[in-house]
C-alpha cells in the first residue's frame, strides 16, 4: 500500500475515534459520568495519535481540513441519529459548504498529494 493512501487510512482513523469521543463528550454530561469521560479522553487521544501519523505523508492544512470537517458533518448527523438536535435550514446550508470546500481541496488543489 502506498504512503498517500496509509496516510488517508489514519486520517479516517483519526476521524472516526474524534466523532467517537465527541459522542462520549455529549454521554459524560459535563464529565460527571465517568465511564463516558474515560472513552472520551481515550479516544481523542486515539485521534491524535493517528492524526499525527497521518502528518508523515499529508500536508497540515489538508489533513486538518479534511479531519475537521467530516468530523463536524458526521458529529452532525450523530447528533441527529442518536441526540435528535435537529439542525436548521442555515446550518445544514453551513454544513454543505462544509463538505464542498472539503472536496475543492481534494479535487483542485495542488497542497493534496494523491
Amino acid at each position: 500500500m502506498s504512503p498517500t493512501m496509509i496516510a488517508y487510512s489514519f486520517l479516517s482513523l483519526a476521524i472516526v475515534m474524534e466523532v467517537a469521543g465527541t459522542t462520549f463528550l455529549m454521554k459524560s454530561e459535563q464529565f460527571s459520568r465517568l465511564i463516558p469521560t474515560i472513552l472520551m479522553a481515550a479516544l481523542y487521544a486515539g485521534s491524535f495519535f493517528f492524526l499525527s501519523q497521518a502528518l508523515k505523508s499529508l500536508p497540515l492544512g489538508i489533513a486538518y481540513a479534511i479531519w475537521a470537517g467530516l468530523g463536524i458533518v458526521l458529529t452532525a448527523l450523530i447528533g441527529v441519529a442518536a441526540f435528535k438536535q435537529i439542525p436548521d435550514f442555515p446550518a445544514v446550508i453551513g454544513i454543505t459548504m462544509i463538505v464542498g470546500g472539503v472536496v475543492v481541496i481534494n479535487l483542485f488543489s495542488n497542497s493534496v498529494t494523491h
